[in-house]
């Protein structure tokens, strides 16, 4: 007897899933079926999900890497032509991860998981070394330069952060919390002022919702422990949020470079350096935050809700919420003037950072939404279709976050 490897068709027998499960499942289908036409953010639809991007750091305006559940890490430039015909391959698991760095920056390394650290000579696509160490998946990396030496780290489900050379592949340090469980590594981010030529200052974030700070020199290695003044305890994390931490971004375009986090509790934050990364800014989104981005003008967040919210940095309210992706938002990039975001739909859409242009595109949005309205507003009251509180709730249950 065959089977189907559609994913629609996992939860379509009432011997895997209650009944109200499989009929909320058909209903969030059909939502998202209907939604999937739309072409707000200009997308560019690839075959695959899209699991994180980073931007091409040899373009400063039109190209970024994205990493694909294919077992792929793909190339797209835009423009009036848009390309996504450069590949590179070799793992045949998911890839959730993308970095740049090595000798003159020419190395591309993706995570996998398969476990391992892939890496290609960036301009040909060659494939380079690879880096096998973790046991489990492989869920962020980030790369820098150590005492004259070019380094990479990576986070992973087995609870492990690795410190690699990068020309050896040589492990030079497994960091882990000897007193707090540390759960899957999630994010990974490097402090640009607190890092020296000798010394990576880096910030990890976790399944916990902890966010833990190390000291990695070539030969040592330890967890950052702060005193508490006038107490006899210690602060060994940061303890801002109340469950997962997603994403760890410095705001290099402000004086203060503070740390900015998204969390599965529905908020992102920014920790003040002038507090000891306290929080000092809350955005509340609503649902799991899974991305985020920071410019002078723009907080912006997006993650399991679908859609890209905007808020004004000076006064900290919701100034718009951009409807376009039609499942989990996995990822954002500023590329120019430009907000890129990716996700599990598997399309790139891209948003005008400018205030004007982006008054355009809510217009465009909230004719559409008023004529749809008028349209079909009952037939879908009909059909049954999931709210989005509804949804949230099904993704709650069913939901076996590590």
């Amino acid at each position: 007897m065959s089977k189907s490897s559609d994913p629609r068709h996992f939860f379509e027998s009432e011997q895997v899933a209650p009944a109200f499960i499989f009929n909320a499942q058909q209903a969030k289908r059909e939502r998202r079926d209907a939604k999937s036409s739309n072409k707000y953010g200009k997308p560019i639809v690839l075959k695959s999900k899209i699991l994180s991007a980073i931007a091409d750091p040899r373009s400063s305006s039109s190209a970024i890497l994205v990493a694909e559940s294919a077992g792929s890490v793909r190339h797209v430039k835009f423009g009036d032509e848009p390309d996504s015909k450069t590949v590179y391959r070799g793992p045949s698991a998911p890839v959730t991860c993308v970095a740049v760095g090595g000798p003159n920056q020419k190395i591309l390394f993706a995570g996998s998981w398969d476990k391992c650290i892939w890496s290609w000579d960036i301009d040909s696509q060659k494939p380079a070394r690879k880096y096998a160490g973790h046991t489990d998946f492989i869920k962020t990396i980030v790369t820098a330069r150590l005492g004259g030496t070019d380094i990479l780290i990576s986070g992973g489900a087995d609870k492990r952060i690795i410190v690699w050379d990068v020309s050896t592949g040589k492990e030079l340090h497994v960091l882990q919390d000897s007193v707090l469980n540390m759960l899957a590594v999630q994010a990974l981010a490097i402090d640009p002022i607190q890092t020296t030529v000798d010394e990576v200052y880096l910030f990890s974030a976790s399944s916990d919702p902890h966010i833990r700070r190390w000291k990695i020199r070539l030969d040592s290695w330890k967890q950052v422990v702060d005193e508490v003044p006038q107490s006899s305890t210690e602060r060994r994390t940061l303890l801002e949020h109340e469950t997962s931490i997603y994403k760890l971004v410095f705001d290099q375009e402000s004086d203060e470079v503070d740390l900015w986090t998204a969390s599965g509790d529905g908020t992102a934050k920014c920790l003040a350096r002038g507090s000891g990364f306290v929080s000092d800014d809350v955005f509340e989104h609503g649902d799991h935050v899974k991305a985020i981005a920071v410019t002078g003008t723009w907080v912006i967040t997006a993650g399991r809700d679908e859609d890209i919210k905007f808020w004004d940095r000076s006064t900290g309210t919701s100034y718009c919420s951009m409807q376009g992706h039609y499942d989990e938002v996995t990822d954002m990039v500023i590329v120019g003037d430009s907000l890129c975001s990716v996700g599990i739909d598997g399309t790139i859409r891209t948003w005008p950072l400018t205030k004007a242009l982006l008054d355009v595109a809510i217009k465009e949005q909230d004719v559409d939404t008023e004529e749809k309205g008028k349209e079909t507003g009952k037939e879908i009251g009909q059909e049954g279709l999931l709210s989005r509180e509804e949804e949230a709730e099904l993704a709650a249950l069913m939901e076996d976050d590590d």
